[in-house]
């Protein structure tokens, strides 16, 4: 850390303590065997066949952020809800607000437009009829919509949804579109994105908003960040993970390439530790209060 960014850590920190800033906490609702990164080695025809365990650790999750008073957005697959609706009712009795994850967890890239709208279109109404609330946000999965889909945004307008949270403005080998704005910003006449945080630092946009890098980063790191987006840029930051991310016990999947192996295990089991420290060390909500009560939708 250079003596600017120390200087702008110590005046994030400052700034936070003195007007806390509540950040979007989100979760994006699939079980380990769904993975997109697991798809080369679990066919789709096995989902059924695998040990479930999301509801589990739905419940864990729910508990946790009953514990810390916080109300998150859980960005729920179709697929979820269709086989555990009693976990998404849980999820809005807890007060939480209920998102759309897609149906089947394809990627967008993955799918034709035609394709795509009938699997989000599919989704919103098994979340809307298991949870007798309405559905608003929804997320691609992988963040798999970048410039050259950005037919998607036009499909989750015509969807119904009000806003996306489906665009990471980073460089990654599986999702990114860097050039992206890294705030809220509309995509149609309706439909606005709210990107997953990141932070601006050496000319290029570093992650800050969860996932696989909160586990691989030092603790003190994501931290900094948040503090910085903060206390720095004034913006809220819009942080997601995963349920399997907590569970050290799930089954283990066999023959998967290093790089794979160490994406999804990496520090699964220090996970629940961090996630306390995150959530008393910042101001947490739902994506639908944290975001839409301040843009116009």
């Amino acid at each position: 850390m250079n003596a600017r960014d120390e200087l702008a850590f110590v005046q994030g920190a400052a700034n936070v303590a003195a007007r806390p800033i509540t950040n979007a906490f989100t979760i994006d609702v699939e079980d380990y065997f769904q993975v997109s990164a697991f798809a080369p080695y679990i066919s789709r025809d096995e989902w059924t066949s695998r040990e479930c365990r999301v509801e589990a650790n739905i419940d864990r999750l729910l508990r946790l952020l009953e514990e810390r008073r916080v109300r998150a957005t859980f960005f729920t697959l179709g697929w979820i809800a269709e086989r555990h609706p009693a976990v998404v009712r849980r999820i809005v009795d807890g007060g939480h607000e209920l998102a759309s994850h897609g149906y089947a967890h394809l990627r967008a890239t993955e799918q034709t437009e035609s394709a795509f709208l009938a699997d989000i279109v599919r989704a919103k109404r098994i979340l809307e009829d298991a949870s007798g609330t309405a559905v608003k946000g929804y997320r691609a999965p992988s963040f798999s919509v970048s410039a050259g889909n950005a037919w998607a945004f036009k499909c989750i307008e015509r969807a119904g949804y009000v806003y996306s949270s489906s665009v990471y403005p980073i460089r990654h080998d599986h999702y990114g579109m860097p050039d992206a704005p890294r705030f809220a910003h509309r995509v149609g006449d309706r439909l606005m994105e709210l990107p997953v945080a990141t932070v601006r630092l050496l000319d290029r946009n570093w992650p800050a908003g969860g996932g696989g890098y909160f586990r691989l980063m030092p603790y003190r790191v994501s931290r900094w960040m948040l503090q910085r987006l903060n206390g720095v840029e004034g913006r809220p930051a819009m942080f997601y993970l995963h349920p399997w991310e907590l569970d050290v016990d799930q089954p283990r999947v066999r023959g998967i390439d290093a790089r794979t192996k160490f994406r999804h295990y990496v520090n699964i089991g220090r996970m629940e530790e961090r996630l306390r420290r995150l959530l008393a060390d910042f101001s947490w909500g739902r994506v639908d209060e944290v975001f839409l009560s301040t843009q116009p939708c």
